[in-house]
């Protein structure tokens, strides 16, 4: 075992708290970059949990070293979501212990906070776009939280379900 690796159970409380972060985490974004929320800000389609934390809630044995936390847009015609947009959260005291690595500031564990724009429609079914995202492995991003696994953080209705490995069919859109 991984002495830096949490492997205590996340359960879908601890998702909420994760979901709450990015959220806080958008809203701050929004508010300090006006340009981007008259853009993004109602064009969310869904916020998900990726790589190794994702791949722990579903089979509870791979550990925790930090969060990453994905809030997924849909792709607005004149710009892009800023792909460099990366925020740090702490997790703050928690089952999970502290990250071995982090600074003295940190009580917990790190939560990294990315945005993505995906080709999508804002109706479009959020579960059905990253999927359809995910599928393509048209990016860099896309390669790497298609390599590991993807759980969904919001909507709420959608609190926990697996998103990716998926044995759903390729669309035929």
């Amino acid at each position: 075992m991984d002495s830096a690796r949490s492997y205590a159970r996340i359960t879908k409380t601890d998702l909420k708290r994760l979901a709450r972060l990015a959220q806080e985490d958008r809203e701050d974004f929004f508010e300090r970059h006006r340009e981007f929320a008259l853009l993004y800000r109602k064009r969310l389609l869904c916020v998900a949990l990726g790589g190794s934390a994702a791949l722990h809630y579903l089979n509870g044995i791979t550990g925790v070293r930090e969060f990453r936390v994905w809030s997924f847009y849909a792709e607005h015609a004149e710009a892009p979501f800023p792909i460099h947009q990366v925020s740090h959260a702490d997790y703050g005291e928690s089952k999970f212990g502290r990250g071995l690595d982090l600074p003295e500031t940190y009580t917990g564990r790190r939560v990294v906070l990315q945005g993505r724009s995906i080709d999508a429609l804002p109706s479009d079914d959020p579960l059905e776009a990253v999927q359809r995202y995910l599928r393509a492995a048209g990016s860099p991003t896309a390669k790497e939280l298609a390599a590991k696994a993807v759980v969904l953080l919001e909507p709420e209705a959608l609190l926990g379900l697996e998103a990716w490995p998926s044995l759903v069919l390729p669309s035929r859109r």
